[in-house]
């Protein structure tokens, strides 16, 4: 098909994001829930200025999934110690891969 023909949409290759976000909307949830909870705790996107955020965030990570082994749910938060962990992740990978950017 012609990229200028009606109904033409050049996307092959590019991310799928909805096999994350739409098939893993539990999970998303989940993680948000996080986000707020951290934004309330503490400050909007404050986590970004977190000095030694990676080693951090790893330490955090591996905090949960260790409390997860005792306890399904955070005390503090009362949110998944999963969610937590997930999180956690998901702002380590973040401040990795804007330092290589």
């Amino acid at each position: 098909m012609n990229q200028h023909e009606p109904g033409a949409k050049l996307d092959a290759g590019k991310l799928r994001m909805s096999l994350f976000v739409v098939d893993m909307a539990k999970a998303v949830e989940a993680v948000a829930g996080i986000c707020t909870f951290g934004a309330a705790k503490y400050s909007d996107r404050g986590w970004e200025q977190v000095p030694n955020g990676i080693e951090r965030y790893t330490d955090a990570l591996l905090r949960h999934l260790v409390a997860e082994s005792r306890e399904e749910r955070d005390p503090e938060s009362n949110l998944l110690h999963a969610a937590h962990a997930a999180w956690n992740a998901m702002a380590r990978l973040e401040l990795m891969l804007r330092r290589e950017a």
